[in-house]
């Protein structure tokens, strides 16, 4: 071969080289690009219309019809009423895997004190008939509106990828049914079971527009116990006469932490909060009864197991101690809406991670903090079966505001705060662009 064939093929190649590379560079400012016309357009005064309207669990009704107006418009087979408010669309384009998308719709009742202009002034009957304010502030309004932005996207493009699309609306996460509600309601059997999941979270103690993804459990596994401490009643002057049940209930109270503190192994997980205790009704009669909530939180199936039964070991144990007869030991209840722990697929997360460094830069990811022991329901769907999954945060608070923090200034709100607030433009770009690319990876024809 002369030089100068040999120089004209390298030419080419070189040419041809730069060319892809072109392309590729160009596909993706294109796809932030298209994301952020599509927010001035169409995902602001969405983002706006959801945060101004909330609806409380089990109660989403206009919520759900809004969404699924939406997903229908951009040409997606909806199916409304699935598990009680829930929604499933499907978009079929080809040969290739089912991906579901997963975003929770409710809202929790509490007053917005946010200052935000678009602030909620929503009352709604809650679930014992009272009036209550109702707001979205766990931000699940950028969750439902990005999920938009993600279906929106995907339609528009059909031709980067191949495979089915399952985008879920899911109810009740606050309160805890709403994916259990939707698989007790068949949902794999109705609609087929995916191959990959995915969801995200918005985050206000991450940076707005930033990402995490924990390479194993994101969320802790929930459990919620009641507990009756049973007493004999007495008059207040004469405690002598009966067995007080709040004495009893404040030391099981105390004994409760020992489980952590002494029994747990501490390399292990675990939280046990009493975050009720009521009992009696006037200053000088001793109840013959007392009532706690807690909450249990863990990440593995074996420490939820032990500390169960050492709650109820406790429990009976001090009032034994006390002297109460058996006939009236305390009643342990561990209620029926119980979360799972959230596991990332391990592989999943780290082939995540690679995708969005190379398709957003490496300065959009951050270390997940790992700092609490937060519970989501999004394991109904992925753990029995198990479907490989990721479940990744986004930032919604502006970095100025964690340093006017630092520097003495106002606290950020946290999640399920009067005060809490999202900046959604870089939230919801970010959650629609990351999750964008997940898709496109898996399904990439």
């Amino acid at each position: 071969m002369n030089r100068k064939v040999l120089s004209i093929l390298v030419a080419s190649a070189l040419t041809a080289s730069s060319f892809t590379a072109s392309n590729v560079l160009a596909f993706e400012q294109n796809t932030a690009d298209y994301i952020a016309k599509d927010y001035k357009q169409h995902l602001a005064p969405l983002w706006d219309h959801f945060h101004r309207n909330p609806e409380l669990s089990l109660m989403e009704t206009k919520t759900a019809k809004r969404l699924a107006q939406e997903l229908s418009s951009a040409g997606y087979e909806v199916t409304q009423g699935v598990g009680g408010t829930g929604i499933v669309a499907m978009m079929k384009n080809g040969e290739g895997p089912m991906v579901m998308v997963r975003a929770d719709m409710d809202g929790l009742p509490v007053v917005e004190e946010s200052g935000l202009a678009n602030a909620s002034t929503i009352k709604m009957k809650d679930w014992n008939g009272e009036l209550v304010g109702v707001m979205h502030a766990c931000g699940h309004d950028v969750h439902i509106t990005s999920l938009v932005g993600t279906a929106r996207y995907m339609a528009a493009n059909k031709d980067k990828w191949s495979g089915t699309l399952m985008l879920i609306g899911q109810p009740a996460e606050e309160k805890g049914p709403g994916a259990s509600a939707m698989m007790a309601d068949n949902l794999w059997q109705r609609f087929g079971q995916p191959d990959y999941a995915f969801a995200f979270h918005v985050d206000a103690d991450t940076e707005a527009g930033k990402i995490t993804v924990d390479e194993g459990s994101p969320y802790a596994g929930a459990d919620t116990v009641d507990i009756t401490v049973h007493g004999i009643g007495a008059h207040g002057a004469y405690p002598h006469q009966g067995k007080d049940p709040i004495m009893i209930g404040a030391q099981i109270v105390n004994n409760l932490q020992t489980i952590i503190s002494r029994e747990l192994a501490p390399r292990y997980a675990g939280v046990i909060t009493v975050g009720s205790f009521h009992a009696g009704t006037k200053h000088n009669i001793i109840s013959d009864q007392a009532k706690l909530q807690l909450t249990v939180r863990s990440l593995t199936p074996e420490v939820r197991e032990q500390l169960l039964t050492a709650i109820k070991r406790i429990a009976i144990g001090t009032a034994r101690t006390a002297g109460i007869p058996e006939d009236k030991l305390p009643e342990v209840v561990v209620n029926e809406f119980s979360f799972p722990p959230t596991f990332n697929d391990q592989k999943l997360a780290q082939r995540l991670k690679g995708v969005l460094r190379d398709k957003m830069g490496k300065d959009a990811l951050l270390a997940p903090a790992e700092t609490g022991m937060g519970a989501e329901d999004f394991g109904f769907f992925t753990t029995e079966p198990y479907i490989p999954s990721v479940y990744f945060n986004v930032g919604g608070t502006p970095k100025a505001d964690f340093e006017r923090a630092a520097a003495g200034g106002a606290a950020v709100p946290s999640h399920h705060s009067p005060q809490f607030k999202i900046t959604p433009e870089p939230a919801i770009k970010a959650g629609v662009e990351a999750t964008v690319h997940a898709l496109l990876d898996v399904m990439a024809k």
